[in-house]
């Protein structure tokens, strides 16, 4: 009798749910690694954000999370995705140590042109496919352009993440140091045709010197639930 009961558990309770873990927040950091982006800039970028997930005022927005804990992960997107750092809790400086010194380190994997509608879903699945529950989803998608050479176009793969009930946040990177190359109006297509879904927002990094900077006070907004609009006015009077 023990042992049916005991495989009835087993099916009624799969492993992959009983091994579920729990946080506040799963975050996709969708980073762009198209023809665009060189050697150098791709490390800059990875260190950009290395910087911004150790920084105090991140920690400490993690630490006092409802739930104390954040999933990350981070995928660098061109013609095909590629995890650079797979889905990692983060509860305080310890863990967010470890993820930025494993962000620094692997060769780069993904290369050609842009497939954004691609990316979009690919960080989707990887949001559907793990073992983490949460009661927030959101990509983080970072890029200089709003070109899709191939793939799932951007407007289908963005209504189907949003149906999933994921959020989509942006980072439009202008790039005035190398003669605008992003194109004026990166903003306002990210605006109109990246982000969606509950509390979506967009800080644009208007070039190297405040790269990181940006990416810290993004980061600070994603894990706080909160918008631009509302973090300033809650910290209007500090």
């Amino acid at each position: 009798m023990l042992l049916r009961a005991l495989i009835f558990c087993l099916f009624a309770f799969p492993l992959s749910a009983q091994a579920q873990r729990e946080v506040g927040l799963e975050l996709v950091l969708l980073a762009d690694a198209s023809g665009s982006i060189d050697a150098e800039e791709l490390a800059f970028q990875r260190q950009g954000y290395a910087t911004a997930i150790t920084d105090p005022q991140v920690i400490s927005a993690i630490e006092t999370s409802i739930y104390g804990s954040v999933a990350v992960i981070y995928v660098e997107w061109a013609s095909n995705t590629a995890v650079v750092v797979d889905w990692t809790i983060i509860t305080g400086e310890q863990t967010a140590q470890g993820f930025a010194r494993a962000l620094t380190g692997p060769p780069r994997q993904a290369y050609g042109s842009n497939a954004i509608g691609a990316a979009l879903l690919d960080a989707k699945r990887l949001i559907e496919q793990n073992d983490i529950f949460a009661p927030r989803a959101v990509i983080d998608f970072s890029g200089d352009s709003i070109r899709n050479s191939s793939g799932p176009t951007i407007a289908g793969a963005r209504a189907e993440v949003l149906a999933a009930g994921i959020t989509i946040n942006a980072l439009p990177i202008l790039r005035p140091e190398d003669g605008r190359r992003a194109g004026a109006n990166l903003e306002e297509e990210y605006a109109n045709r990246i982000i969606g879904g509950p509390g979506a927002f967009m800080v644009t990094a208007e070039g190297r010197a405040s790269f990181a900077e940006t990416v810290r006070r993004k980061l600070v907004l994603e894990i706080s639930g909160l918008t631009p609009d509302g973090y300033e006015t809650a910290n209007c009077c500090d």
